[in-house]
């Protein structure tokens, strides 16, 4: 960090360089229970002030809303911000609380516009396919998404949830500039493939829920216990029963690492994301969601803490005791394709 903002890393080979961690938006209206949006709003400046230019929505976060709701944000700060957003999670009309995978060119091509249109931009900087349609080819996929750089309307794009293989095969369609997955202390299944096939392609790292989705930073034990009835961590196994009991144990070596550096557990876990760069040989880039903006200062300040070999040797075997699966269907991930 330098004069308190965070460092940059690179999104891809030919992306922009960004700070070294962005900011997860979808809290800001959707999912994580009763939202503030004047709080909402000062985490957004408070991010930008300490060196956080990517902000990660997508078109499924509130059907829309969160990309609507960021838009002032984006426009009173263009060109310092990189915007990444995401399609592939369409809502049947008939069913406004389920979601469908949809990897095809006619709805690339009305998300693309759909999200231009409420983000008030003319170009993404970063566009995401959020999930993988396994009935169409990801050539296809990125083909159709490559035109849309061609056109103007994207400058690079991204996948989220991909297999190494799946990785390969999009970026000899088209470079793709980040990979954004699911890696914590709980959740570390990508290191075994997609890690290495990214630092071979130069394909940079994009953790989401580097935090667990608040449960490493003892902010929740129980979620059907302490959360709100809309809160949809209460329907993940891993944060519920007896799973949450056991993994709120294996919170205590980073309780202890986090007493070490007079820090929170919050910063630790995100030390840790931060530590995988160095550990794998490629840029890495959380994106921790908050709407607060003390937590946002917290977050970015995790940044500059440098974990032991010691210290990372005794939260190594977190991930490997972790009761539960990430989400009630699986199939959601990318982990059963791999």
């Amino acid at each position: 960090m330098t004069d308190g903002r965070i460092a940059k890393a690179r999104l891809g080979e030919g992306g922009p360089e960004v700070g070294v961690q962005g900011l997860g938006c979808m809290g800001m209206s959707f999912a994580y229970g009763p939202t503030d949006a004047d709080a909402s709003r000062a985490t957004l400046e408070r991010a930008l002030e300490l060196g956080v230019t990517l902000y990660d929505t997508a078109d499924a976060y509130g059907d829309g809303e969160n990309e609507r709701f960021l838009a002032p944000f984006f426009r009173a700060h263009r060109d310092e911000v990189v915007i990444a957003t995401k399609f592939a999670l369409a809502i049947p009309p008939d069913e406004p609380t389920r979601r469908i995978i949809r990897n095809d060119a006619p709805y690339i091509r009305q998300a693309v516009e759909a999200s231009l249109q409420r983000l008030d931009v003319d170009v993404i900087d970063l566009y995401y396919m959020h999930r993988r349609d396994v009935n169409v080819p990801i050539e296809d996929t990125v083909g159709v998404m490559a035109e849309l750089v061609r056109e103007g309307k994207v400058k690079q794009l991204g996948l989220s949830e991909v297999t190494a293989e799946e990785l390969r095969a999009a970026h000899a369609v088209h470079p793709v500039a980040a990979v954004q997955s699911e890696w914590s202390l709980f959740s570390r299944d990508i290191e075994a493939r997609v890690v290495p096939a990214a630092r071979e392609l130069g394909v940079t790292l994009v953790p989401y829920s580097p935090l667990g989705r608040g449960f490493l930073t003892g902010s929740f034990v129980d979620a059907e216990r302490d959360l709100t009835a809309d809160d949809f961590r209460r329907q993940q196994p891993r944060f519920t029963g007896d799973n949450a009991a056991a993994n709120a144990a294996l919170l205590e070596p980073v309780r202890t690492v986090a007493e070490a550096h007079g820090a929170t557990l919050g910063q630790i876990a995100l030390a840790w994301v931060h530590a995988q760069a160095s550990r794998h040989g490629l840029p890495v880039v959380p994106i921790p969601g908050t709407r607060k903006p003390a937590r946002v200062a917290e977050n970015t300040a995790a940044a500059g803490i440098e974990l032991t070999e010691e210290e990372l040797g005794l939260l190594e075997p977190i991930a490997s005791k972790v009761a539960g699966n990430r989400y009630a269907d699986m199939t959601f991930t990318s982990a059963g394709r791999e």
